[in-house]
């Protein structure tokens, strides 16, 4: 399978009709078509159901199509580190949760950007899971991870940064009166959690006991979404401090007490061979270890 072939695919998975992928990869349609069909025959599946005017993927084709994105990213990031390596150019990619703790990057960045302007930066929003796997495919430099994290596998770096675990709720709940809550304040609540796998640990060691003793009615992959049920009074969210900005708003965070708090880590793949972008970007960061 070739990246041509994996790139003609994408473009009618895409453009919807053969004629006007064949337009945008200028290739007349028989030429494309015939491509296709060979790429079907290679795979030994069907890729396409045609319709009247449009084709729609069949399910092996919304996989390749998930999986080719992948690959062409890929190999788009390596070429891009690859050239012009006598300067500090390239591409440096980072996955995260909702965390403050981008800030702290975001400042080296800059820094690293004022000194080598051809330097670029793509970033990935997702939970610890999200992140980690996509580092596993060699799809992302770096992950921020908010423990717990199972990190063995990884290097990683500390961060000097410490987040605060506690409960977003809308100003009409009556625990809007607290400083702080325990346990035992939010026990008969409606609740939303984080879903990432190792959170619920974490938050049953604070609880004092399972989480399912709780009134938990869902979960939540990025916080601002969930923000949005707390604002329409659905549930209270169990979350991290300072992701939502509360100010002017319906909604008020408050801690946990006793204080529940989370260090955030930078983790990448072990031997994992940067670019010098990449590479410069750890040296930066290296000093607050």
């Amino acid at each position: 399978m070739e990246l041509r072939v994996i790139n003609y695919f994408l473009t009618v998975a895409r453009e919807k009709t053969i004629s006007k992928a064949a337009e945008v990869l200028h290739l007349s349609q028989p030429t494309l078509s015939k491509q296709l069909k060979e790429l079907e025959e290679e795979l030994g599946v069907c890729l396409f159901e045609r319709g009247n005017r449009f084709i729609t993927l069949t399910e092996a084709g919304v996989y390749l199509e998930n999986k080719g994105k992948e690959i062409l990213s890929l190999v788009d990031s390596t070429t891009t580190n690859l050239i012009k390596n006598d300067v500090i150019s390239g591409e440096i990619t980072i996955g995260g949760g909702e965390t403050q703790a981008f800030d702290f990057i975001a400042e080296r960045i800059q820094k690293l950007r004022e000194e080598h302007p051809d330097i670029h930066v793509h970033l990935y929003s997702g939970n610890a899971d999200d992140v980690l796997e996509k580092i596993d495919k060699g799809l992302l430099d770096f992950g921020l991870v908010i423990d717990p994290v199972e990190k063995q596998k990884y290097d990683y770096l500390r961060l000097p940064l410490i987040d605060h675990w506690g409960i977003l709720v809308h100003n009409t709940s009556p625990l809007c009166s607290l400083k702080s809550v325990t346990p035992n304040d939010i026990q008969h609540i409606p609740l939303l959690i984080s879903n990432q796998s190792l959170v619920d640990n974490q938050l049953a060691e604070w609880l004092g006991r399972n989480i399912d003793h709780f009134n938990v009615i869902g979960t939540y992959n990025l916080l601002y979404n969930a923000s949005l049920f707390v604002k329409q009074e659905v549930a209270s969210a169990l979350c991290i401090n300072g992701i939502i900005n509360t100010a002017e708003t319906n909604l008020t965070f408050i801690p946990f007490s006793p204080p529940l708090r989370a260090t955030i880590s930078l983790v990448w793949k072990k031997n994992q061979i940067f670019s010098n972008a990449s590479s410069a970007l750890l040296e930066l960061l290296n000093p607050i270890d």
